[in-house]
């Protein structure tokens, strides 16, 4: 048994032989290192060993990167605009009365309260020791026939309401009286006295409120 498994070792090991070097048949043309020509002998064709094979240089295709289009937009501009600081309003300050102002001498001059009468003007003031204190305000004189007196005068009594025993006792609110049957009182700016001195409601008050007997009340033409 072991000869004849010594002897198909032996075999086969002939046969591999005889497999590598071409089936024993002497080459037409060797080439190289044992390589045989295609066609000569039934061998499988040897791969030649020196493989000269040509060096691959891989020359990748550049890639040509094209610039990246921006998509961003511009951002819109923000800027707000500048807040403009409204100027202030340029009116003129009212113009303040003094005494120069006033065509009564005697009652700036005075001490104390005073008022003044300017029958041309239709205008009345009080005054505090020289000072105009109200005023001027529209006053109306007497009617002709019955002209309001003009001159230095001062008070002679005062009345908040006094009836005009004269004129039918007719009202006469916050009377001041300079002068035998005139004074200041709350009358009509639209028709002339009897030679009392016509004053609105309210600066009728005003003098009521502000004289006393015997201030200076001063009266011009």
């Amino acid at each position: 048994m072991k000869r004849l498994l010594v002897g198909i070792a032996a075999v086969a090991s002939a046969f591999a032989l005889a497999a590598c070097s071409g089936g024993g048949a002497s080459p037409a043309n060797v080439t190289g290192g044992g390589a045989v020509e295609a066609g000569a002998g039934g061998g499988a064709p040897a791969v030649s060993a020196t493989s000269s094979a040509a060096p691959t240089t891989s020359s990748a295709p550049a890639t040509t990167s094209s610039p990246a289009t921006s998509t961003t937009k511009p951002k819109p501009t923000t800027t707000k605009p500048k807040a403009t600081t409204p100027k202030p309003a340029t009116t003129k300050p009212k113009a303040v009365t003094t005494s120069a102002d006033v065509p009564c001498a005697k009652a700036a001059a005075a001490s104390g309260t005073a008022a003044c009468v300017d029958i041309s003007a239709h205008k009345a003031w009080l005054l505090q020791d020289g000072k105009v204190i109200y005023g001027p305000v529209s006053m109306l004189p007497g009617r002709k026939g019955n002209a309001t007196p003009t001159g230095s005068f001062r008070v002679l009594s005062k009345e908040k309401m006094h009836y005009s025993r004269e004129f039918d006792n007719a009202p006469m609110p916050n009377s001041v009286f300079f002068y035998p049957g005139d004074a200041f009182h709350t009358g009509s700016l639209k028709t002339y006295s009897h030679g009392c001195v016509h004053l609105s409601a309210t600066s009728s008050l005003k003098f009521f409120n502000t004289l006393h007997v015997g201030d200076v009340v001063q009266v011009v033409p």
